[in-house]
């Protein structure tokens, strides 16, 4: 199933819609504004939390947890310097690592893992440069079937991604 990711560009708190395949709003991605560290909720329609995305504070490599009941269920880093290819990795509580590789500026990734796909995200199929898809496998029975997980690493991505190198002093 695609989901289409609007991200607001002067909007403080980075919040922003994701819309299903029909246009209807699905998700409400929540930028916590004057926060410590990077936060962002994931909402339902109705405003029930599903799913907390906290950047953590002290870590060697950048690092976005995904919480859900208080629970970590997903870490999402960067991996140690790699001369070949830029990557992040998805460390699941529960199932097999996700491995994250594309052109993250752009948005032209894929997330997979020992099964295969598990996503795409691509800013290809829009003229807005504000605006992508993420493109799930909600056909998997597994984790990599769960769109607000997915969603959840897409925003971690961004956030993990975004050029800037906030909270770092040169």
């Amino acid at each position: 199933m695609k989901f289409t990711v609007r991200d607001r560009i002067f909007d403080i708190g980075d919040d922003f819609w994701v819309e299903d395949e029909d246009g209807e709003r699905v998700f409400h991605v929540d930028g916590k504004a004057l926060r410590l560290r990077e936060t962002f909720e994931l909402h339902d329609p109705e405003g029930n939390e599903l799913a907390v995305i906290r950047k953590k504070l002290l870590s060697i490599r950048d690092t976005m947890r995904i919480e859900r009941g208080g629970e970590t269920v997903a870490t999402v880093r960067k991996r140690l310097f790699d001369p070949i290819v830029d990557k992040l990795v998805v460390e699941l509580a529960e199932g097999p690592e996700w491995e994250i590789t594309g052109d993250f500026f752009d948005k032209e990734y894929t997330v997979n893992d020992d099964d295969g796909p598990v996503a795409h995200i691509s800013r290809t199929w829009f003229r807005l440069r504000d605006t992508y898809a993420v493109d799930v496998d909600t056909h998997r029975d597994d984790p990599g079937g769960d769109p607000t997980l997915v969603i959840s690493v897409a925003v971690c991505v961004d956030a993990l991604t975004d050029g800037s190198e906030e909270g770092e002093e040169g």
